[in-house]
């Protein structure tokens, strides 16, 4: 049994990381902590009465490292690597599932803030296995992608080499009201999401650097991304609907099938691809049809697992020398 924390457990995805990892056969949770603790879990989230609970400190890198071996870092940007600094100097592995690692130092600055750990920035891995598998298993410190991201990345990287960069790539996403986290705020306001659907921050949304550093450092490629997320007025779930030019025709699914023929979350689907499918599970399900040389891809993905909390996890059993899907939710929530 390998010792874990989850610093930051009062949020959407600190309650799925508890959800995964207390019937997760490897790992143990020994240490729960949000930024002000003194609480019972069961206050912070009545859902788990009578099935677990944990007194919840006030979180503390010293007790974390009495007291786990690898600690899950729920925490907004900034606060994330303050932690995490800490942490790993403390000789903690650590997976990170803000921003805080995800991204170039000029990159991060220029989107986020300042950065107060440059060091293990530059040693800290993104953490998508379909790309980085054999980094993910020798990481201290692993950067969990984004949820948008995760979705669009997956969808397109089977196509990069077979892309026109001379034309834009579009992307419009739409993500359900757990998005955009559990503060209050107008747009996720019950008056204004229910029944309603709306773009938000076009062509200036955060996880647009997120998803151009990715694609052009690993095709080498300028690529114009242009990217437009929305939200819904659901729970939970993405679908991401992207547009790419191509330099000739090809069967894409095909492409699919071929490139993710060993991977054990992703499914290429025959028909166009919906939420509810992947909604409770770490699947990414990906559709694509070609048209002339226009590419439509579809991916869907639950945005707290796939998108955050299960993703993590996935990671740590890699870092702990883990079958990959040990422990990871596949079944959906359907109907």
């Amino acid at each position: 049994m390998i010792n874990v924390a989850i610093i930051g457990a009062s949020g959407y995805t600190g309650l799925e990381l508890i959800k995964i990892l207390i019937s997760h056969p490897k790992f143990h949770i020994t240490y729960i902590a949000t930024s002000s603790g003194d609480k019972q879990l069961t206050d912070i989230h009545p859902s788990l009465a009578k099935v677990y609970n944990l007194n919840v400190d006030k979180a503390d890198s010293q007790k974390v490292a009495q007291k786990a071996d690898l600690a899950f870092l729920a925490l907004p940007h900034k606060t994330a690597m303050f932690y995490a600094k800490e942490l790993l100097n403390l000789g903690v592995k650590v997976v990170d599932l803000s921003a805080d690692y995800r991204l170039k130092l000029k990159t991060y600055e220029k989107f986020y803030t300042t950065h107060i750990d440059k060091k293990n920035l530059k040693n800290a891995v993104y953490g998508m296995p379909e790309l980085n598998r054999k980094k993910i298993k020798k990481a201290s410190l692993v950067a969990n992608p984004g949820c948008y991201p995760t979705a669009t990345i997956l969808g397109i990287l089977p196509f990069l080499n077979l892309i026109d960069s001379k034309y834009p790539i579009m992307i419009d996403a739409k993500s359900g009201v757990t998005g955009a986290g559990k503060g209050l705020k107008d747009i996720s306001h019950y008056v204004n999401i229910n029944e309603n659907i709306f773009g938000y921050a076009p062509l200036s949304h955060r996880h647009s650097p997120e998803i151009k550093e990715k694609l052009e450092m690993i095709s080498g490629k300028k690529l114009n991304i242009n990217f437009v997320p929305h939200l819904l007025p659901i729970s939970r779930g993405m679908l991401v609907s992207s547009y790419l030019l191509l330099k000739k025709n090809i069967d894409p699914i095909q492409i699919l099938e071929k490139f993710y023929n060993d991977t054990p979350f992703v499914r290429i689907c025959k028909n166009p691809v919906d939420v509810k499918s992947t909604s409770g599970t770490n699947f990414c399900d990906i559709f694509a049809k070609m048209e002339g040389k226009t590419l439509f891809i579809s991916s869907s993905i639950d945005n707290l697992l796939r998108g955050a909390s299960s993703a993590a996890v996935v990671n740590a059993n890699l870092m702990s020398g883990f079958e990959e899907d040990l422990g990871i939710p596949k079944i959906a929530y359907v109907p």
